[in-house]
């Protein structure tokens, strides 16, 4: 997706979260925007693939 297709968003977090992302993000060497983005993206696959192995008739 090209930057100037992106979404922009506030997202408030406690100072807690903000700095466990913080610092994961600089072990990372992400911005802490890339580390939030590398992570919903991350969280949006799983749920993909456990959307994918439900059986036919189970609730969403």
């Amino acid at each position: 997706m090209a930057d100037k297709e992106k979404k922009t968003i506030l997202l408030r977090v406690s100072p807690r979260i903000w700095e466990e992302i913080s610092r994961w993000a600089e072990e990372e060497f992400r911005s802490v925007n890339g580390q939030i983005e590398y992570l919903l993206q991350d969280a949006i696959s799983r749920r993909g693939k456990t959307q994918n192995k439900k059986q036919p008739g189970e609730p969403d």
